[in-house]
C-alpha cells in the first residue's frame, strides 16, 4: 500500500515526522502493526544498514533513520500490546559497568529495533547484577554488551560469570561490541559473538537466534 512505501521512504531518509504521519495513515487505512514492521520498517532499516556498509550512509544518517523508525514504532507498540502481539525475539542491551558511553549502544539498539527485535535497553553503566536481573525477568534470547573503554572491558567477563553463577547463561546468547573489543576477546571471555558495527550486529543476532 502507498502508506507502507511512504513509511519505508521516510525511515530511509531519516524523516521522523513523515514516518509518524505515514504510520498513522497506514493504520487508518487498515494496516496491521506487524504488517508495517515486516513490510516497511525492517526492509528500510536493512537498506540503511546496506548503505552504511557501502559507505554511502554514515553515523548521522544511522541516527536519523533510527529516530524515524522509533517515531513509527512508538505508535505501533501500544496497539501490539493491546492485541497481545509481540516480536518473536527479545534482546537485552546495555553498556557495561563503569562505562558511560552510549552512542554506539544506541545505534545498535535502533538497528535491532528496526530489524524487528523487541529491544530492552538497560542504558549505560550497567552492572552484572542488572544484566542478570534483566535476563531473569525479561527472558530474552540474546544479551548485547557494549564497552568503549579498555578499562571497562573486564566488566563484560564479569557479567558472563554472573550469568553463569545465576544459572541463566545457557538461556541466552551473549554478544559483545565496542571500539576496543575484538573477536579474540569475545572468545577469551566465553561470549557467543562479536560485532564491530551496528549493521553487522543485526546480522549476528539473526544468526545466533537461528542457530539456537
Amino acid at each position: 500500500m502507498a502508506q507502507s512505501i511512504e513509511l519505508y521512504d521516510a525511515i530511509l531518509n531519516g524523516d521522523a515526522k513523515k514516518a509518524h504521519a505515514a504510520t498513522e495513515a497506514a493504520l487508518a487505512a487498515g494496516a496491521l502493526p506487524m504488517q508495517l514492521i515486516a513490510e516497511s520498517m525492517v526492509p528500510a532499516m536493512d537498506e540503511v544498514g546496506r548503505l552504511f556498509e557501502a559507505e554511502e550512509y554514515f553515523v548521522p544518517e544511522l541516527l536519523l533513520a533510527g529516530r524515524a523508525m522509533r517515531s513509527a514504532l512508538d505508535l505501533l507498540r501500544p496497539l501490539m500490546v493491546a492485541s497481545g502481539q509481540k516480536m518473536s525475539t527479545r534482546v537485552v542491551i546495555g553498556t557495561v559497568k563503569g562505562d558511560l558511553h552510549d552512542i554506539g549502544k544506541n545505534l545498535v539498539a535502533s538497528m535491532l529495533e528496526g530489524g524487528g527485535f523487541d529491544v530492552i535497553d538497560l542504558g549505560a553503566d550497567v552492572s552484572p547484577e542488572k544484566f542478570v536481573a534483566a535476563v531473569t525477568e525479561q527472558k530474552p534470547q540474546v544479551v548485547c554488551m557494549s564497552a568503549l573503554l579498555t578499562v571497562t572491558m573486564p566488566s563484560m567477563k564479569a557479567t558472563i560469570e554472573a550469568l553463569k553463577a545465576a544459572g541463566v547463561r545457557n538461556q541466552v546468547k551473549v554478544m559483545i561490541g565496542g571500539a576496543p573489543v575484538t573477536m579474540q576477546y569475545a572468545s577469551e571471555i566465553g561470549a557467543d559473538g562479536y560485532s564491530e558495527n551496528a549493521n553487522s550486529a543485526v546480522a549476528l543476532v539473526r544468526s545466533l537466534v537461528a542457530a539456537a
